[in-house]
């Protein structure tokens, strides 16, 4: 059924896990919030004023928005991206937080370029894979090679900051991308060894990545060193069983858990309301990723098809690669849970990636 601002079903979703994501901000950030800030509600606050109020906006006006614009303006979206990224490096621009440049500071708000990134790839690659056509797609040289050239290009840039795990949320969504506008799969299967082989080089060049590795796989092995924080997320989750300690009764967000309200909120998550509460979220995930494959299925054109796969992978792929890294099936790689973990930035484009997504339903043949 639909809104007047698309699709009711994706609308709800959305709006069930922006409520579920407000809840545990406000619970796992306690301890944290009154630590650093001396304000127990510090990131609630926060999220708030500066992630959830401007991304509801941000959803309203792009489902509003006829998705078409999006190919005007796809290129130079693309190079202000780029241009963003690049300046992270810039001294008196790009802020360094953690030994790693992700953050532009405009001012009083800083900004990350990288989640703009995400989306901004996303509309490129639709509107230039679409210009391209099936046949060209499948040549080597006018498909495969200039696709692995705009990928190079936001791994290098990526990579520099260092951020591994939007750089694969990234790339696996372009691949899916890539899959959805007729590739050959042969192609596929050759960068995707292509990515793997670069993948074990910057492993083995960065220590930090390779102990990752090592924690993934022993994480009893050195539960005080590399293995502290997977330890601290399974111990987290454990403790919950199936119901759950109660919500705000967390001990591991009492400074155990590095990060409680960014990339570990579901640990928390699966100690305060447990199996059952983390298999609602899930849930809610599985019920998105179903509404953005059938608005894709059913949009009407190529571009709006390539959009709404890209923003589902997109969605899809980082609430796994999150959730499986704090269950110990990945290694641990820093991104956060779309809709639940603290960040303006993220929630911001995250929401504007939705109302592209409720846009293109608007014009797509839903018949529930």
């Amino acid at each position: 059924m639909q809104t007047k601002l698309g699709d009711r079903t994706l609308l709800i979703t959305v709006s069930s896990l922006l409520v579920f994501g407000l809840i545990m901000i406000a619970s796992a950030g306690v301890i944290y919030s009154e630590t650093r800030f001396a304000d127990e509600y510090y990131f609630f606050k926060h999220q708030l004023i500066y992630g959830v109020i401007p991304g509801i906006f941000a959803l309203y006006f792009f489902s509003k928005l006829d998705y078409h614009f999006w190919k005007k303006v796809a290129v130079p979206l693309f190079f202000l991206a780029v241009v963003f990224l690049i300046l992270v490096f810039v001294p008196g621009v790009g802020s360094r937080v953690y030994g790693a440049s992700r953050w532009i500071q405009l001012g009083p708000f800083s900004f990350q370029p990288s989640e703009m990134t995400k989306l901004a790839v996303i509309i490129y690659l639709a509107a230039w894979l679409e210009s391209r056509g099936t046949q060209r797609i499948k040549d080597v040289f006018e498909g495969m090679l200039p696709f692995l050239g705009i990928i190079g290009l936001l791994a290098f840039l990526i990579m520099k900051q260092p951020d591994t795990g939007t750089l694969g949320v990234i790339v696996l969504t372009s691949f899916a991308i890539f899959f959805i506008a007729g590739a050959r799969l042969s192609h596929l299967a050759s960068m995707g060894a292509l990515g793997m082989v670069a993948l074990w080089i910057l492993v083995k060049i960065e220590p930090y990545r390779f102990n990752r590795i090592l924690a993934f796989l022993d994480p009893s092995a050195d539960p005080q060193g590399i293995g502290y924080q997977i330890s601290q997320a399974l111990l987290a989750v454990g403790s919950g069983g199936f119901f759950g300690v109660g919500l705000g009764h967390s001990r591991q967000k009492f400074n155990y858990l590095p990060e409680p309200v960014g990339d570990s909120i579901f640990a928390v998550l699966g100690e305060e309301i447990g199996m059952m509460g983390a298999m609602i979220l899930i849930g809610l995930f599985v019920v998105l990723a179903m509404r953005g494959i059938k608005i894709a299925k059913n949009a009407p054109d190529m571009f709006g098809r390539l959009m709404a796969t890209g923003i589902t992978s997109w969605i899809i792929l980082q609430a796994f690669i999150n959730i499986s890294a704090n269950i110990a099936l990945v290694p641990l790689t820093g991104i956060p849970l779309p809709f639940i973990s603290y960040g303006g930035t993220s929630l911001v484009f995250l929401m504007a990636a939705v109302g592209i997504l409720l846009n293109i339903s608007k014009h797509s043949n839903l018949n529930n």
